[in-house]
């Protein structure tokens, strides 16, 4: 690829010697070297392709860093990254030590707010445009948002509140569905650049004095007239009411354009905050992400020439087992609806929606809304299944709490993306849902430890139907059995013995069972025989077998893939303040660390949690090297090489 512009720029300020007529050439490099970059890395690469011209236009009108850019969601960010200091870095791209996925505080001076769920950025370019007035200072605020991410409530909050104060932040609408239907073209352009001008803004605040020596009845007439005209070439109502000084929409891949306005809102003064909405076309100028029905949002390693993942695994993911599982149950139970929050593909609810269209709802960015919505239908005798990623499900905490959990709704939350999630980064994984549904009263959770177990749940949370249920499983592909295709359900609350040993019990919770599995058999070349049980419950656990493991047993180590206060609390919470027969077992609960984990490779992040084979089987050997228990070939070394 050519990169005779992109080879010279390496900030911003590079960028701003050019001139208007060079900024088209950056931008087709700059979009080859996108596509490129994510062939070779994976990720999110449509969104980025759709914002290359307008990534240009704000580095080259802004004065960035000083001027702060908030990029919504950070899905679009790589384009962004490579013009800010980061080019030389790219293809470390989502890779263990390189450039993070999405925009994050601690990579660059240029990512002044992290960014990986959405509709944050206005509300946190509020909190900058506030702290930049205390402080005298009149840098720019500019907050760049998807109509996708419009369809959380947060924003909305923030527009509200924005437009109250009358403060010149600018938020810029990346539309790339077209979900405000407005024409766009040459006249449009012209129109938007008329209206962001001096000379109209200056013969707008003419108009303000002259109608404020008029009668209060004239004045008002004079005001709707003026912004009923502005209406009728341009839109924009809505924001218009919010308090926004709109403009647009304009064609966000018409570089001069942009340029010439974008240069007209830095230099007028509108005495409110500024809404300019652009029309963006997801995956612009890569046509295999153009046909493709996500757009290419997110992907694996793929040939540029093909646009053809090069991911060579057949193995079913989790998702696709859950989508099939509820789809299937739905042919036989007209009560089954599937609800999703922007996310039916990534939740496998795209098959359910090929065999069920009237009962799938895809309700947008909006998990609040998703929650108190399936609680509604749970009052009616319908059964709601709530599929979320355990990351974006915290968003909703409330909704669950106060309209399912206190009112005993039996609302069943698939919990999709649980555990550490690899190139996605501490930002997407799913840590902390078994501690925040835990402790609340009313709930059942379980955690399957392969598909077929996954299955299992499922056909269980059909059957409970006087109280709030989940079922939490990780991101990728696992076993699936096809020979145990009974899938019957399961007794709520009731483990099970996999292995029979002695000495060491190893009780896991979800799919770390296969490393479990694994370290039995290491640990079996040192004459060790560990009991392995899968509890399947974090909720109510099991105190029968519990109670077996600690009368059998000298050692018992829990695992869950979540963090502390989770399963392993709930266990010792019932042996130090429940179980009134006493202990001599010695209990360790393997949990995630009291921090965040880095992006990385998925088992690289369990290693350095502690919870692959091998670290699992060292923490057993420590445990008879500590005791000194008697044992016929243990070679008294504390470290063994697995």
């Amino acid at each position: 690829m050519s990169t005779k512009y992109l080879d010279k720029i390496n900030f911003p300020s590079d960028l701003r010697k050019l001139s208007l007529n060079e900024l088209l050439k950056v931008a087709d490099e700059l979009r080859e070297k996108t596509i490129e970059t994510v062939s070779k890395t994976g990720g999110h690469l449509g969104a980025g392709l759709g914002v290359i011209e307008l990534t240009v236009a704000l580095h080259y009108v802004f004065n960035t860093p000083r001027d702060r850019l908030i990029w919504d969601v950070g899905h679009q960010a790589y384009p962004h990254k490579i013009l800010t200091g980061r080019k030389n870095k790219i293809n470390t791209l989502r890779q263990k030590d390189g450039l993070y996925g999405f925009v994050k505080r601690s990579e660059s001076e240029y990512d002044p707010f992290g960014t990986a769920h959405s509709s944050t950025s206005i509300s946190a370019g509020m909190g900058m445009k506030i702290a930049k007035d205390l402080n005298k200072d009149d840098a720019n605020i500019i907050s760049v948002i998807g109509d996708g991410a419009l369809s959380a409530g947060m924003a909305y909050e923030a527009l509200n509140n924005v437009g109250a104060t009358n403060k010149q932040m600018i938020v810029i609408l990346n539309d790339n569905e077209m979900s405000i239907d407005r024409p766009v073209g040459a006249m449009s352009n012209y129109l938007t650049k008329l209206l962001s001008s001096k000379q109209y803004t200056s013969i707008r605040s003419l108009l303000k004095k002259i109608s404020e020596k008029l009668p209060k009845s004239i004045s008002k007439t004079l005001y709707k007239a003026e912004e009923y005209s502005k209406g009728l070439v341009a839109g924009g109502t809505l924001f218009e009411e919010l308090g926004f000084y709109y403009l647009g929409p304009i064609d966000g891949h018409d570089i001069k354009t942009l340029v010439r306005v974008l240069e007209n809102i830095k230099n007028s003064n509108f005495g409110k905050p500024i809404f300019l909405h652009c029309i963006t076309k997801k995956g612009r100028g890569y046509e295999p992400a153009e046909k493709s029905n996500d757009k290419f949002h997110g992907v694996n390693k793929f040939d540029v020439k093909t646009g053809q993942s090069l991911s060579l695994s057949n193995k079913k993911t989790y998702s696709t087992v859950f989508g099939e599982t509820l789809s299937k149950a739905a042919d036989d139970d007209e009560k089954i609806i599937a609800i999703t929050a922007a996310m039916m593909s990534g939740t496998g609810l795209d098959i359910f929606n090929l065999n069920h269209p009237s009962r799938l709802f895809d309700v947008g960015i909006a998990e609040q809304h998703a929650v108190t919505m399936a609680a509604g239908l749970a009052t009616e005798g319908y059964k709601p299944f709530v599929a979320i990623y355990s990351t974006f499900l915290q968003r909703a905490y409330d909704q669950i709490v106060h309209d399912v959990a206190l009112q005993k709704l039996p609302v069943r939350f698939a919990i999709d993306r649980a555990g550490l999630v690899g190139a996605d980064g501490p930002t997407h994984a799913g840590s902390f849902d078994i501690t925040y549904l835990s402790t609340l009263p009313n709930f059942i959770i379980m955690a399957p430890s392969s598909q077929n177990e996954l299955i299992r749940m499922i056909k269980t949370s059909l059957l409970i139907d006087d109280r709030p249920s989940a079922f939490r499983y990780p991101r990728g592909t696992g076993i699936l059995d096809t020979n145990d295709l009974t899938n019957q359900s399961i007794e709520i609350g009731k483990g099970i013995i996999l292995n029979e040993g002695n000495d060491v019990a190893i009780l896991n919770l979800g799919t770390r069972i296969q490393s479990c599995n694994e370290a039995i058999k290491l640990l079996s070349n040192h004459n060790i025989f560990p009991t392995l049980a899968d509890a399947r419950f974090a909720k109510p656990i099991d105190k029968d077998l519990i109670d077996k493991l600690l009368d059998n047993h000298k050692y018992l180590i829990t695992i869950e893939e979540g963090s502390s206060g989770g399963f392993g609390a709930s266990l010792l919470n019932y042996i130090n303040n429940e179980r009134i027969k006493p202990t001599a077992t010695k209990i360790n609960n393997l949990f995630f660390p009291d921090r965040f984990v880095d992006h990385q490779p998925p088992e690289e992040q369990y290693s350095e949690v502690g919870m692959t084979a091998n670290a699992i089987a060292e923490k057993v050997i420590k445990f008879f090297a500590d005791n000194v228990i008697d044992f016929q070939s243990f070679n008294n070394t504390k470290k063994i090489d697995l």
